[in-house]
């Protein structure tokens, strides 16, 4: 039922945002096929307590409602082969506008690991960007979550970029590449 009531929500804000899309271009506006400007990543970890400790104590992502996905459904839409998904969805912020990381676990039909050495190991999805406001309060509260930046981060950014940002990179509980890129002072 949850799931269902889902889906009808989805597709009543789809339906407006639709309609307020249609009749809202102004002349400064290209018109779009899409209802929305922001995209949602779905990541299947090896083990999701681990994962959405990372994405929250590490990076501050915060845990909002997620949603269960019958195996039928998953099947049939090509997702899961006749497995049940257990969504949790984690934002940057509350609103429509707010991406959404969706991680999921399947403990009965573990995937494969890729090689995320760097991000020319393996080809697909290599890394996520988060723009913070703050480089050195988003370090402070990663290493006070535990975490330790990789190579020399933070890096700040190259000459042809805003002066003043710098990015750091963290590794998640499978190996993935997560930048964090905003101001900086040394």
């Amino acid at each position: 039922m949850k799931f269902l009531l889902c889906l009808l929500a989805i597709a009543l804000v789809g339906a407006i945002g639709f309609a307020v899309g249609v009749s809202g271009n102004t002349q400064n506006e290209l018109p779009s096929n899409f209802l929305s400007d922001v995209i949602d990543l779905g990541m299947v970890v090896s083990d999701l307590e681990k994962s959405i400790t990372f994405y929250k104590d590490v990076i501050g992502f915060e845990e909002v409602a997620g949603f269960q996905v019958p195996p039928e459904f998953a099947s049939d839409t090509g997702l899961a082969n006749n497995l049940a998904l257990d969504v949790h969805v984690l934002v940057l912020r509350q609103g429509e506008k707010a991406t959404k990381l969706k991680l999921m676990q399947f403990k009965s039909s573990p995937g494969a690991r890729v090689d995320n050495t760097f991000i020319h190991s393996s080809y697909g999805f290599r890394y996520l960007t988060i723009a913070v406001k703050d480089v050195n309060a988003a370090v402070a509260r990663a290493e006070k979550a535990g975490a330790k930046p990789i190579a020399k981060c933070p890096v700040p950014l190259p000459v042809g970029f805003p002066s003043g940002l710098a990015l750091t990179n963290y590794r998640d509980p499978d190996g993935n590449l997560v930048e964090l890129v905003g101001r900086w002072q040394k």
